[in-house]
């Protein structure tokens, strides 16, 4: 763990690259040392319907949720939660300074023992893949 998690509003589609987002998030989470490399997980999703502050359809926003298991001392995620918030806000300066765009961040603990995990990404790590 940690799964990012964007929501974003349709209306940003064409304004914000959401894949590079996502890039910027992974890339970031992954200098971070309390963010195991192999469990990090950004996807975006696109809310095509919403209603924000005034009803102005030209407002737009993304809302990131971090999941992360639990443990961490409160200043550890703080200071994780500072360094993404930061990166994506560099990313979207150019966005922000020609569109009207809410971000907002939240990061949660996640119980580990209601919440099972497996998988075999940490296998694969490293390994080439030839095509046959």
């Amino acid at each position: 763990m940690p799964h990012f998690h964007v929501e974003y509003s349709g209306n940003l589609e064409d304004k914000v690259d959401m894949g590079d987002l996502c890039e910027c998030i992974r890339a970031t989470a992954a200098e971070i040392d309390t963010f195991p490399m192999p469990g990090i997980r950004v996807r975006a999703v696109r809310v095509d319907h919403c209603a924000i502050a005034d009803g102005n359809p030209a407002h737009g926003f993304i809302d990131i949720s971090i999941r992360l298991r639990a443990g961490r001392p409160d200043d550890i995620k703080q200071d994780a939660t500072q360094r993404i918030f930061e990166a994506v806000s560099a990313f979207l300066a150019p966005a922000f300074s020609h569109h009207s765009i809410a971000l907002s961040l939240e990061m949660r603990d996640i119980d580990a023992k209601l919440s099972p995990k497996t998988g075999t990404i940490r296998n694969h790590l490293g390994a080439t893949t030839q095509e046959t």
